[in-house]
């Protein structure tokens, strides 16, 4: 009975949550049309509308901790769910992705999302996509932000082994900026796919920064290194038992 009364309150939370991403949607566009400050305002916005329904609506909270990084950074973060989106967007100045290039077409978040300066790529393309980017911020038409990766370029449920892409340090050698790792254990909560959510403590963790003009394999390294074990730290103190989940391996 109690698991089916929260499988009706995620059902509700699910149905507003994407309910009120056409309201802020219409709120925000004509601002965002003439300022790319109101396409921001309209994302942080949202982002935290989703944090405060989730704390109330699920008993969903949701925390964030290390120093958020404000400058122009990389910022390369674990990715369990479309919450750690909502989490790093609710706090970061000027997030922007490198998303794949589909996901302009996607009703409300593909304009917001080319209007806030992510980057779109084909599969086998991205270097030029983000010299290409370089080349635009140099020339003024766009303001230094966060840019956002996901080393393992998808979605990793937690407990599965999925290696990390050698495109994040082929970004972080061309771009020469410091990079923030992100870790977190949302995935526990909220899964990849599906409608229920757990309640519990969310968290997504900024981790100590690597700094600009390391070698691209001790980079690598570092960043799986860091990033998973401080996701592994945080899904165990979610309660999720990372000793039944190891050795689960997730092919390409």
């Amino acid at each position: 009975m109690a698991h089916g009364w929260r499988w009706l309150r995620s059902l509700f939370f699910v149905g507003q949550m994407y309910a009120m991403m056409g309201v802020f949607a219409a709120i925000f566009t004509l601002p965002a049309v003439i300022s790319r400050r109101w396409a921001f305002a309209g994302v942080h916005t949202y982002c935290n509308w989703v944090r405060w329904t989730a704390r109330w609506m699920i008993g969903l909270r949701s925390e964030i901790r290390g120093a958020v990084p404000a400058g122009a950074v990389l910022v390369a973060s674990k990715h369990q769910s479309f919450f750690d989106i909502i989490l790093l967007c609710s706090v970061l100045p000027r997030p922007r992705f490198i998303m794949k290039k589909s996901l302009r077409w996607a009703p409300v978040l593909g304009w917001y999302a080319l209007r806030i300066g992510c980057v779109p790529v084909d599969r086998g393309k991205r270097g030029q996509a983000i010299t290409g980017m370089l080349a635009a911020v140099k020339a003024g038409l766009q303001q230094p932000g966060q840019l956002i990766i996901y080393p393992q370029g998808t979605r990793v449920a937690p407990g599965i082994r999925k290696p990390y892409k050698i495109g994040t340090g082929a970004l972080y050698a061309e771009i020469g900026q410091d990079c923030v790792p992100a870790a977190t254990n949302v995935g526990v909560f909220w899964p990849r796919t599906g409608i229920y959510r757990k309640p519990g403590l969310a968290v997504l963790e900024f981790l100590p920064t690597i700094p600009a003009g390391g070698d691209m394999a001790g980079f690598m390294a570092r960043l799986e290194r860091d990033v998973e074990t401080a996701s592994n730290r945080l899904m165990a103190e979610a309660g999720f038992d990372m000793e039944r989940a190891d050795g689960v391996h997730r092919p390409d």
